[in-house]
């Protein structure tokens, strides 16, 4: 938004939805964003880090507090996984919703229409938690 962060990087050409507690109170509503990959920042000492949770953390701006991303911490197949907040893309029309994580923390005032994936969250939290034994 201030314009003291900005990046290049390889954006996936589809959308994923959160309704995961955090992303809710991080973003006042659903996270939208986008996988990435060759993620290039500028601007770096604007950006500050928040472990969210033991295996993921989000980036924002910390002049103007605008949400930039969300990456994957924990060790396996998904560390270093980075969603770029739709938001802060230049052009973000004509990506379609793929996927919608914790639906079943999805508050009931608002929906998705149209047909793609929905994981619950104990099916979101399988993939990236390791089982306890």
């Amino acid at each position: 938004m201030c314009g003291a962060v900005r990046f290049t990087a390889d954006v996936a050409p589809k959308i994923s939805a959160c309704h995961c507690g955090m992303c809710r109170q991080w973003t006042s509503g659903v996270l939208l964003s986008a996988m990435a990959k060759d993620v290039s920042f500028e601007g770096e000492d604007a950006i500050t880090v928040f472990s969210s949770s033991s295996w993921a953390e989000r980036g924002f701006c910390s002049r103007c507090g605008s949400s930039l991303f969300y990456r994957i911490t924990a060790e396996g197949p998904h560390h270093g996984a980075m969603s770029i907040a739709l938001g802060v893309l230049d052009e973000p029309s004509g990506l379609p919703l793929e996927m919608e994580w914790f639906i079943d923390r999805k508050p009931d005032g608002y929906a998705f229409a149209g047909e793609h994936k929905r994981l619950t969250e104990a099916e979101a939290l399988a993939l990236f938690t390791a089982p306890e034994g």
